[in-house]
């Protein structure tokens, strides 16, 4: 049985690999493969995860011939979702989005592309900002006042441009290299969604805001996300890869001694959003990848932000592998390739989470231990079991990051999380063949063997 669902993932990736046959920005869809058509109309598999609870994930695949459509432009994308970009998040007829090639957030109506000047409110730079709110002069508090207004106009600025919406009952699927660059897609009150064999590249923030006293010597904050899950259930994210490209945060100059952040998460569920299933993704050189919750405040989190993630790779990130709040979070066969000297932690344990982590596989370079995997957030406990930790060119061995994490830190986080996962499709793989599943299997334009 476990043959032919490897062999079934593979004939899903063969899948995603096939090209469309012509580009059209809408009707039938006739005019492509066999495969991009059968890839469109799949729904979730029964069991698999977390978004197949309640009435499962189908997505668009009911959609009609006339809300079919291949596209490979920012206007020919927001024209597919609805046709108007600030109201597209309410559009729910069913409908399946084949993306060609590479759609930029910063192109403009005639597919000219946008700068962040050309985003910026007329009252606002970055020097101007630098010097007013310059620590040493300002102090260490919340930067106020017309230039700090003008920053939020331009913030408002570039959600309207680069922040595309997504409506409930849709299918969102790259044909072979298919890119979002520089844009969020957002999967606000989107439920029924599917996302899948795309790559998402370096979601830049145009306008980061100073936050003083973020931490000890404040922080740079990004607003925008690569995805973006808000307030919707039943949602697949699936054979994706997420990167900066060639902008990553290392390359950010250092403002105020601290780095200047313009990227926030790669996949983010937050606001009340639940049910929701992350397979077969690469999350590569990112620092901050996926919070799951959206605040310590109970309220109505509280039995939401239900997350299944399985099979993913986790390639050079830095934190958030992720950090749940509040949901019953499902964590097995994944990988993790994780370096020094930046590296924060891989699991955050938040506020009652609950967070069950079954046969995962850490590789650690640089002066990583399984101590510093875990890291408490205001959680009690976690139910960790089955992991492997290859340390440098050492063995891989079975290791408790939980005890680990234990033995060098107070107070203790307990072993029982209060939860048992019944919703997977298969067993976990042995953890010892995660890695060779997960480097065949992940991230978009898998090719068969």
């Amino acid at each position: 049985m476990r043959l032919i669902r490897l062999t079934a993932a593979l004939v899903g990736i063969s899948l995603a690999m096939v090209p469309a046959t012509a580009v059209t920005a809408g009707g039938s869809d006739d005019r492509l493969s066999w495969g991009a058509r059968l890839l469109g109309r799949q729904a979730l598999p029964a069991n698999d995860g977390w978004a197949a609870a309640g009435p499962g994930t189908t997505g668009g695949s009911t959609a009609g011939a006339d809300q079919i459509h291949v596209v490979d432009s920012r206007a020919e994308l927001v024209a597919a979702l609805g046709g108007d970009n600030a109201t597209n998040r309410s559009n729910a007829t069913p409908k399946i989005i084949y993306v060609q090639g590479s759609i930029d957030g910063f192109e403009a109506a005639d597919g000219t592309l946008l700068d962040c000047t050309d985003l910026a409110d007329p009252e606002y730079t970055l020097p101007a900002y630098l010097a007013a709110y310059d620590p040493a002069v300002w102090g260490r508090v919340a930067p106020s006042g017309p230039l700090e207004a003008a920053r939020v106009r331009s913030v408002a600025n570039q959600t309207r441009q680069t922040q595309i919406n997504v409506g409930p009952n849709t299918t969102i699927v790259g044909l072979r290299g298919a890119k979002l660059t520089g844009l969020t897609l957002m999967l606000d009150t989107a439920s029924n969604s599917i996302v899948r064999n795309l790559t998402f590249v370096d979601a830049r923030d145009c306008f980061p805001a100073w936050a003083p006293t973020d931490g000890e010597a404040g922080n740079w904050n990004s607003q925008f996300d690569q995805l973006s899950v808000r307030r919707s259930e039943n949602v697949w994210v699936d054979h994706s890869t997420f990167t900066d490209g060639d902008n990553p945060d290392s390359a950010q100059p250092v403002y105020f001694g601290r780095p200047y952040q313009v990227h926030d998460g790669s996949l983010d569920i937050t606001h009340t959003a639940s049910r929701v299933t992350v397979s077969y993704n690469r999350f590569t050189g990112r620092d901050k990848v996926m919070l799951i919750g959206s605040s310590n405040t109970v309220g109505p989190d509280v039995g939401r932000l239900n997350v299944t993630l399985h099979h993913n790779l986790f390639a050079g990130d830095l934190q958030r592998l992720p950090r749940v709040r509040f949901g019953q979070v499902d964590l097995y066969n994944n990988h993790y390739q994780l370096a020094g000297p930046d590296f924060q932690y891989a699991l955050g344990v938040g506020v009652q989470s609950a967070l069950y982590a079954e046969n995962n596989y850490f590789s650690l370079t640089g002066g990583i231990a399984a101590e510093d995997l875990l890291y408490d957030w205001g959680g009690t406990a976690v139910t960790e079991r089955g992991s492997w930790v290859r340390t440098g060119d050492g063995w891989p061995r079975p290791t408790s990051l939980l005890d680990a994490y234990n033995a060098s830190h107070d107070p203790d986080l307990g072993a029982d999380a209060g939860w048992t996962p019944t919703l997977r499709a298969d067993p976990p793989l042995p953890t010892a063949l995660v890695p060779l599943a997960v480097q065949l299997l992940a991230g978009a334009n898998r090719i068969p063997l």
